[in-house]
């Protein structure tokens, strides 16, 4: 499991933080976002470091983040949700650690425009 010592995430994965975690296995770690965008918002990051989407070609990443995203899905009974990766900061990426955004409990639209 590759780490940065500086990154929020890596040490909330250390444990170094604390965060409200909802899953955490060997691949993925899941917890409640700090400034949530809907009742329901979750950040399921790879264990593994890697800063953003396009730095990374290890699909086995995608797949363990995904799946995580799924057994959280299942775990909290939720079947209407949306998952958001952010690209950079004009994308809305504030930590550079590959993460995705879980969030439900509201109806979402696409913004017009």
């Amino acid at each position: 499991m590759k780490t940065v010592e500086n990154c929020l995430f890596c040490k909330i994965i250390a444990g170094e933080i604390p965060a409200q975690l909802v899953f955490k296995d060997e691949a993925v770690t899941a917890f409640y976002d700090l400034n949530p965008q809907a009742p329901v918002h979750i950040l399921i990051i790879s264990n593994t470091h890697t800063a953003s989407h396009l730095e990374t070609d290890d699909t086995t990443i995608y797949a363990d983040v995904l799946a995580g995203a799924k057994k959280v899905a299942q775990q909290l009974n939720l079947t209407d949700y949306r998952l958001v990766i952010n690209n950079g900061t004009g994308a809305g990426q504030s930590v550079f650690h590959l993460h995705v955004h879980l969030m439900a409990g509201r109806p979402f639209a696409w913004p017009a425009g």
